[in-house]
């Protein structure tokens, strides 16, 4: 007896890529990018990135991953609704999450670093939607929005404290020297 594979839906298989694209950013397992993400997938809300995000394809989305992860521990994305229609998913979600290392923001379009979130240790639950458009059973792109300056009140950075501010300062200046050198 010969197994025989059932087709998954379009809601069955964008549900699945939508997951496990959040998954390559919770678990930090960056071989699941290539099964995600077409070859000239693009992630529009890599602006701030480093300029390796910025790229297209599976390796953006293992840069975007391992951003993320550097400045934030514990990633978790709740999902409290997806929604499929043609082509396209959006998800409802909220990303959880501990600050614990630098989170770097790069100038575009020349990638600089333009501020440096020395971590502040708190932990956040920031609410976010993301829309992502199925291509070739993959992702091909995704975009979102999110509360940015919920995180950044719930993690400290808001409203800047003057020690604070002074670590950043420092923080700016040694990934600015990383950068130059590497």
């Amino acid at each position: 007896m010969t197994a025989r594979r059932i087709a998954e839906s379009p809601l069955d298989l964008a549900g699945r890529l939508v997951r496990d694209q959040f998954a390559v950013i919770e678990t930090g397992d960056l071989a699941g990018a290539t099964a995600t993400v077409t070859p000239d997938f693009v992630n529009h809300r890599s602006v701030h990135e480093p300029l390796s995000a910025r790229d297209r394809g599976p390796d953006a989305l293992r840069e975007t991953a391992t951003w993320l992860r550097r400045a934030f521990s514990d990633i978790r994305f709740e999902i409290h609704e997806l929604e499929v229609v043609e082509d396209r998913a959006v998800a409802w979600v909220t990303m959880h999450g501990r600050h614990t290392g630098p989170h770097v923001v790069h100038d575009s379009p020349d990638g600089a670093v333009t501020e440096v979130f020395p971590p502040t240790g708190r932990a956040f639950a920031a609410r976010q939607v993301h829309w992502f458009r199925i291509a070739d059973g993959a992702i091909a792109e995704h975009d979102a929005v999110r509360d940015d300056l919920g995180l950044a009140r719930q993690v400290g950075w808001l409203p800047p404290r003057p020690t604070y501010v002074v670590r950043m300062l420092a923080a700016r200046r040694r990934e600015r020297r990383l950068a130059r050198s590497g």
